[in-house]
C-alpha cells in the first residue's frame, strides 16, 4: 500500500478514497442513470470544472470525525460535544449543501441542546456518510466502536434506522482493517455481519435478504438498485444508500475503480454514495489503489488530499498509543471564501446540466 504503518495505509486509502468518490460522484448528483449517460458518457472523470474535482459536504463531515476521535480517542461524549462544535462552525462557514435533518440538527446545537438530543428523527444518510473511519480507528474494539458510532448518529439522527445504516458501513470498515482485507470474503459472513447491524428492523433484513440473492445470482449493482426500486436513482435514505454501497463493495472488492463506478452508474445522490463506497473500497486498497488521474484531479484546499494523507497518520498513531493528540492544522480562514466560489462553481455547472443532450 506504500505506506510503512498497516492501519496508517487503510486510514489513508480511506480518507482519500471517500473524498475522491464525493468528487467524483458531485457534478453527477441528483440526476438519473439515463440522465447521466447522455450528459458524461460512461467514463467516469474529474468535470466539475475544467476536468477538476472539489469535495462536498461528506468529505468535510468525514474530517470532523477524524479530528474529533485525534482529540478524543478514549471518551465518545466528548468527542459528540467536539463534533457538534465542528458542525456549528460549519453551518457558519456558508457550505453550499447540507441535509434538511442536518441543518436543522445544528440549528438544536446552536439554541443550546446537548448533542445527545440534538438529533431529529430522520432516516436520511449523513451519519452513514461520515462513519466508516470510527469503523477503521475502532476495529478490534467492539464496546468502543459502537459508543462512538451511536454518539455520531444520535448527533443529527434518531430514526434507528439511521443508526442501523452507520453500524453497518463503520462494521464493514472494522473488518477490513481488523482482517487486512485484500479480496472479497465470503458471502455467507458478509450476509452475517449486515443482518447483525439490524436484527430487529424488518426493511433492513430484506434489504440484507436482496443483497445476498443479488450476489447469488451475480447481478450487477445497479440491478440490484432496480430490485429496490431505485431505478431513478438511489435517493437519500439511509436503508436505499447503505445496501447499494454495501453491494458495490462486495461485488468489486479489492477493485476501487469497478466499486466506485458501479455505484455512480446507479445515478441519485452520487456524491454520498461515492463517498461511502470510496472509503470502503479505499480501505481495501489503499491510496495506490485509487486511480492516479481521479487523485490527482481532486484539487481542493484547505481541506486537501495531503490533509487527509496527514490526518490518517496521525490518528494510527493515537490509536497505537492511546494518547489524544492535537487536530492536523489547516488554514481554515479561508473555508469562506473557498465555499463561496464552490458554490458560483456548483451553481454553473447546475445550470449546464440544464442543457441539452436530453
Amino acid at each position: 500500500m506504500g505506506v510503512s504503518d498497516p492501519l496508517a495505509a487503510r486510514l489513508r486509502g480511506l480518507l482519500v478514497g471517500a473524498a475522491v468518490g464525493d468528487a467524483l460522484g458531485l457534478p453527477a448528483e441528483g440526476l438519473s442513470r439515463q440522465r447521466i449517460r447522455r450528459l458524461f458518457g460512461t467514463c467516469w472523470r474529474q468535470r466539475l470544472l475544467f476536468g477538476y474535482g472539489m469535495v462536498s459536504d461528506d468529505t468535510e463531515h468525514t474530517v470532523f470525525v477524524a479530528q474529533s476521535l485525534l482529540r478524543h480517542p478514549a471518551a465518545p461524549e466528548r468527542f459528540a460535544r467536539r463534533l457538534g462544535w465542528c458542525l456549528r462552525g460549519w453551518l457558519l462557514s456558508l457550505p453550499a449543501g447540507i441535509g434538511f435533518a442536518t441543518a436543522r440538527a445544528i440549528g438544536k446545537l446552536w439554541l443550546g441542546f446537548p448533542p445527545n438530543r440534538s438529533g431529529v428523527y430522520s432516516a436520511g444518510n449523513g451519519p452513514a456518510m461520515r462513519v466508516a473511519v470510527i469503523g477503521a480507528c475502532f476495529a478490534t474494539d467492539a464496546n468502543r466502536r459502537a459508543a462512538y458510532i451511536a454518539a455520531s448518529t444520535r448527533l443529527t439522527h434518531t430514526d434507528p434506522k439511521a443508526l442501523t445504516g452507520a453500524t453497518a458501513i463503520a462494521e464493514l470498515a472494522a473488518w477490513i482493517v481488523r482482517e487486512r482485507l485484500t479480496e472479497r470474503p465470503a458471502l455467507e459472513a458478509f450476509v452475517a455481519l449486515l443482518r447483525s447491524c439490524g436484527p430487529e428492523d424488518r426493511e433492513w433484513l430484506a434489504a440484507v435478504d436482496a443483497m445476498a440473492q443479488a450476489a447469488r445470482d451475480d447481478v450487477a449493482v445497479p440491478d440490484l438498485a432496480d430490485r429496490l426500486g431505485l431505478a431513478r436513482g438511489v435517493t437519500g435514505y439511509i436503508h436505499h444508500t447503505v445496501p447499494v454501497t454495501a453491494y458495490a463493495w462486495f461485488r468489486h472488492c479489492g477493485d476501487f475503480r469497478r466499486t466506485l463506478t458501479a455505484v455512480l452508474d446507479c445515478g441519485g445522490d452520487t456524491d454520498t454514495t461515492g463517498a461511502i463506497v470510496g472509503a470502503l473500497a479505499g480501505a481495501m486498497t489503499g491510496t495506490a489503489g485509487i486511480p492516479a488521474e481521479w487523485r490527482s484531479r481532486t484539487a481542493d484546499w484547505p481541506r486537501s488530499l495531503s490533509l487527509l494523507e496527514a490526518i490518517a497518520d496521525r490518528l494510527s498513531a493515537v490509536i497505537a498509543t492511546g494518547r489524544p493528540a492535537d487536530p492536523v492544522r489547516y488554514f481554515w480562514p479561508a473555508i469562506p471564501l473557498r465555499n463561496l466560489v464552490f458554490l458560483l462553481i456548483v451553481l454553473a455547472h447546475g445550470f449546464r446540466r440544464l442543457l441539452p443532450p436530453y
